[in-house]
């Protein structure tokens, strides 16, 4: 694509933003009318290959402003310099039509030849003012680029961000007051501070994103203007004029350069934690899972058809045993068995609401109680099929004395003062939240809250003797 076209089309877009600024005043100013009666003549004009201009479309817009036509001006000015432009060598009294790079002026064949000039590197002034103009060119496609990223930036992701953080607000609120309901005569007060926290962070957050949108909305009025006083540079300049405001360009060019690109941050997010509460969680999990609402608990069962070989199960389906070697036996093929770990997942799926259950494991010292994705793999030794060393399994893990939290291969310890005989877990869905619960010491072991993207199944290991749901 040639220079000349690329400025034709750059004034053209030029003219579709000032028309936009004009009639948005979340734009910006509108431009002025000189402004805007220099682009919409420039707008008629067709370059050449050469950098000339179609004499009767450009006579024919100059008319319709009542200007004189461009070859009259030309030849009305004819004896007389534009300003800042000299034609004319002061020492030679030739024209000035080379462009010298070592002393960065312009310069005359004679100059050059046996002069201040000689020796030095220089070139036409047609072919310097070409080089100049298709920098600018890129320069300012650059700009265009830049301003629709920002335009993009302010329109969709601040926006999107706004009313993000309005609904994380109002979930995060609504969490809280399911909490403090369940206990709601020993929580006034905790249910007081929590709503104060929400309601700063939320503040916070909004200054943040209005700060933000200030910031590039001035920015995008500094660039979208510089862009356009460029544009109108390059439309209206002779080769001498544009080469004479060389530096005046640059520092221009240079200013808007400095532009940093727009980018989404944590800061323009609620921070969901800011709910949390050691008191609150505990005494809800209490409430669940020990409660008067306990009766209504979800009722599982350990799932037959995906109980490993290495384990046997009850008749009632609560009870999973790990089986010694001698008395194994074979098992029908089924896709969803585990041929390898002795895992078992329970039924029914879980994807929606709050659901609590209790485990036995008092009789054994290697078991794992959590929760899988329905995709979990379940073939083969690997860790795509081992609970809680893959992306799709949440798992506690007691192996002896050690208790620890596992979750793609990564282990984090649990203090415990003393083995728990039974395991209460807690699902919330609504709040994506997974909890560990010691129900004979009211004790939160580990808590848990990841974005569940498929449904989850309770999920159980055992290696040793026998683990059972109580309810």
């Amino acid at each position: 694509m040639s220079a000349e076209y690329r400025l034709c089309e750059l004034a053209s877009v030029s003219l579709r933003v000032c028309d936009q600024m004009e009639t948005d005043p979340g734009l910006g100013d509108p431009p002025k009318q000189e402004n805007r009666q220099h682009l919409s003549e420039d707008d008629g004009l067709f370059l050449y290959s050469n950098g000339t201009a179609n004499k009767e479309t450009s006579t024919k817009h100059a008319r319709q402003f009542g200007e004189s036509p461009v070859e009259d001006r030309a030849d009305s000015s004819s004896g007389a310099s534009a300003p800042g432009e000299s034609k004319l060598c002061s020492k030679h009294g030739c024209e000035l039509e080379l462009y010298c790079s070592t002393e960065e002026k312009l310069t005359c064949s004679l100059c050059v030849s046996d002069g201040s000039c000689q020796g030095h590197t220089v070139t036409e002034l047609v072919t310097r003012a070409t080089v100049v103009r298709n920098q600018l060119v890129d320069v300012c496609e650059k700009m265009q680029l830049q301003a629709l990223r920002i335009e993009r930036f302010t329109d969709r992701t601040l926006t999107a961000r706004e009313k993000a953080v309005q609904t994380d607000a109002n979930n995060a609120r609504e969490c809280v007051l399911a909490q403090v309901n369940a206990v709601r005569e020993a929580l006034e007060e905790e249910e007081q501070r929590l709503l104060e926290v929400i309601q700063r962070e939320e503040e916070h957050v909004e200054q943040c994103l209005l700060t933000q949108r200030a910031h590039w909305t001035q920015t995008l009025e500094k660039l979208t203007h510089t862009r356009t006083s460029l544009v109108h540079t390059l439309t209206n300049s002779t080769d001498t004029m544009l080469v004479n405001s060389n530096q005046e360009i640059f520092d221009r060019i240079e200013d808007a350069e400095g532009v940093s690109e727009p980018r989404d941050t944590e800061q323009l997010s609620l921070n969901r934690t800011c709910s949390d509460s050691k008191l609150m969680v505990g005494l809800w999990a209490s409430a669940i899972l020990l409660g008067p609402s306990a009766h209504s608990s979800t009722r599982l069962l350990f799932d037959m058809q995906t109980a490993c070989s290495l384990l046997s199960l009850s008749d009632d389906q609560r009870t999973l045993t790990f089986l010694p070697k001698r008395r194994r036996q074979s098992l029908p093929d089924d896709p969803a068995r585990f041929d390898s770990w002795p895992n078992a997942l329970c039924s029914p799926l879980m994807s929606s609401g709050t659901h609590s259950w209790i485990l036995d494991v008092d009789k054994s010292t290697a078991y794992k109680v959590g929760v899988c994705y329905a995709s979990m793999e379940r073939k083969g030794s690997g860790n795509n099929a081992r609970l809680g060393y893959n992306t799709k399994s949440w798992v506690l893990s007691h192996y002896d004395d050690d208790f620890s939290f596992c979750h793609d291969g990564c282990n984090v310890g649990i203090v415990v003062t003393k083995k728990p005989k039974r395991l209460g877990l807690l699902l919330d869905w609504p709040t994506q939240t997974l909890l560990f619960y010691d129900p004979d010491s009211v004790c939160v072991l580990h808590v848990v809250r990841h974005a569940f993207s498929e449904p989850l199944q309770a999920a159980c290991a055992v290696a040793d003797q026998s683990i059972s749901i109580v309810h």
